[in-house]
């Protein structure tokens, strides 16, 4: 008989569940069933060694979800042909956006380079024409060194001249 020293690769499903894995209470290494009233356990969110000491550890029924390669090995957190393509695909994707950074840039240049002209454009302006008012003419106008007259403002007080003679001042 041969000895069982790689779990993960004698690993076999006897009947797929249908319960959906989002629908499940959870994180992304194991998650709560209804259907079965069992946990569920993301063999492909685990390393190897995690995923090969629960399955050797677990006693009784054991539910897991896990993606299968073409080649019928099971991916799991670890595996150098699954992080190679991780790794392809942010080389792919940041090489996608320094070119369209590049060409963001090279057509931001070309349209400053191309729209100047020689003459400097006068601006153009909009608005309401304004009227002057019509100035009224002064009743004082300043001649030489005349000022105008002060304008006074107030109360009015009026004395009563009859009854009191004005003071009498000496001039020295």
């Amino acid at each position: 008989m041969p000895a069982f020293t790689d779990p993960l690769s004698n690993l076999k499903v006897a009947s797929p569940c249908p319960a959906d894995w989002d629908a499940m209470y959870g994180n992304e290494r194991v998650r709560f069933c209804g259907d079965c009233k069992l946990n569920v356990y993301n063999l492909s969110g685990m390393t190897r060694d995690e995923a090969e000491s629960l399955i050797i550890n677990t006693e009784g029924r054991l539910c897991v979800r896990f993606y299968r390669r073409r080649d019928g090995s099971i991916l799991t957190q670890d595996c150098p042909v699954g992080w190679a393509k991780v790794k392809h695909r942010a080389r792919l994707f940041c090489a996608a956006a320094a070119s369209l950074l590049m060409s963001l840039l090279t057509g931001v240049f070309f349209v400053q380079l191309f729209s100047r002209t020689s003459e400097p454009q006068r601006p153009i302006v909009m608005g309401a024409i304004p009227f002057e008012k019509q100035r009224e003419p002064e009743l004082y106008p300043v001649q030489g060194n005349i000022a105008p007259p002060i304008e006074v403002k107030g109360e009015m007080l009026m004395e009563d001249v009859r009854k009191t003679p004005p003071a009498k001042t000496s001039r020295r």
